[in-house]
């Protein structure tokens, strides 16, 4: 059983009682064994939004409780990118083992950091969810790691994202208030869970080998200087596609290169961070090698949410945590509310909330990443 809740307004402990009350409102009765809390505090500030997560904790009485601050909140059916207001996801997950998770970074006397708190990883365990503070925590190094010492396992989830620097975000774990590193749960037993990570973007032109490379610039695509072999590609195109690509161009790089095709959620997108037409390169926001195939790709409302609802495909969940970009919402849709909304349609009216992210985990081919503008869910079935 899952249920979702959503209140606003600027007396944010009342807010999170009515979210909880709406949360578990569908369970009938039932202690939940999870319950998110999503705090957007608005000119509140962290002290109150911790006030707020730790009171939706003690109402919610579930066996672990998670919370996190952002700029804005996802539940009931509705998006709300600027605060204030908070958003509660309660859930019974019979047969499911819930372990809570505290990430904390230290910096190394000789140098480095050194990450700790991810818990041993069991034959069960079926994913991770996880939200982390981008100030304090060192995301893209913390999931290298991951993807070398548990390969194959799935991690989903998002940065916390309130306005200002370290020590402004608020993470809530069973009660405890923490202003650094990450929270979150590992999931195991007999959860039935699967992961969806929309990327929102749609590709132009084939797909094409890399025949010369050096890190993150791409020297050559089939033999042909890869400028030239983009300049064919965007040249094709009607004045309208065209417009997208000046407004930001992207490359998807294809995770498995023994695949005989490679479809929708195949490709890690990255930006195109710069062209030479002289000597012919293009600049990627990622490490490029030779023998990978890439295509590029645009992003715009109508791809961006033919993405999401192909992913999503036909299979009905009971209930969803969405960690969606804070690019997304109304700087991408006419809506704040759209990927709540897709979710809906998509997988059914169980309890669905989540909250607008500073940056989304999520994994792509098998291994987890660091995504911008993207829907990154946990569906549970």
């Amino acid at each position: 059983m899952f249920g979702d809740g959503l209140a606003v307004g600027p007396d944010l402990e009342g807010a999170a009682e009515v979210a909880v009350a709406q949360a578990l409102e569908p369970l009938g009765g039932t202690a939940p064994d999870l319950v998110w809390v999503f705090v957007a505090p608005g000119r509140a500030g962290g002290d109150a939004a911790a006030t707020a997560a730790r009171r939706a904790g003690a109402l919610a009485g579930a066996r672990t409780t998670v919370g996190v601050t952002s700029a804005g909140v996802i539940g009931d059916g509705r998006g709300v990118e600027q605060g204030p207001a908070v958003a509660v996801w309660a859930a019974v997950l019979p047969g499911t083992v819930v372990r809570p998770v505290r990430l904390t970074a230290t910096r190394q006397p000789e140098g480095g950091v050194r990450v700790s708190g991810m818990p041993e990883r069991r034959a069960d365990d079926r994913v991770a969810a996880l939200v982390v503070d981008p100030h304090t925590f060192p995301v893209g190094g913390f999931l290298r790691h991951a993807d070398t010492a548990r390969p194959g396992f799935p991690l989903v989830g998002g940065l916390a994202g309130v306005m200002g620097g370290p020590g402004s975000n608020r993470l809530l774990l069973d009660g405890e208030v923490h202003d650094d590193g990450g929270v979150g749960v590992v999931l195991g037993g007999d959860a039935g869970v699967r992961t969806v990570v929309s990327q929102g973007c749609r590709p132009i032109g084939p797909p094409m080998v890399v025949t010369r490379a050096e890190r993150n610039v791409l020297l050559e695509l089939a033999g042909t200087p890869a400028y030239r072999r983009l300049a064919e590609i965007v040249t094709a195109l009607p004045p309208a596609e065209q417009e997208l690509v000046g407004r930001g161009l992207h490359i998807g790089i294809a995770m498995d290169e023994y695949a005989e095709e490679h479809g929708r959620g195949d490709f890690l997108v990255r930006g195109v961070v710069g062209v030479d037409d002289e000597s012919g390169a293009v600049a990627v926001g990622d490490v490029v090698e030779v023998g990978q195939t890439v295509r590029f790709q645009v992003r715009d409302a109508a791809g961006a949410g033919e993405d999401l609802t192909e992913l999503l495909g036909p299979e009905r969940a009971g209930g969803a945590l969405l960690f969606s970009c804070n690019g997304r919402g109304t700087a991408m849709f006419d809506s704040a509310d759209h990927d709540v909304r897709t979710l809906r349609r998509a997988l059914g009216d169980g309890g669905i909330a989540g909250f607008f992210a500073a940056g989304e985990i999520g994994p792509v081919g098998g291994r987890n990443h660091l995504h911008g503008f993207t829907a990154s869910v946990l569906a549970f079935r």
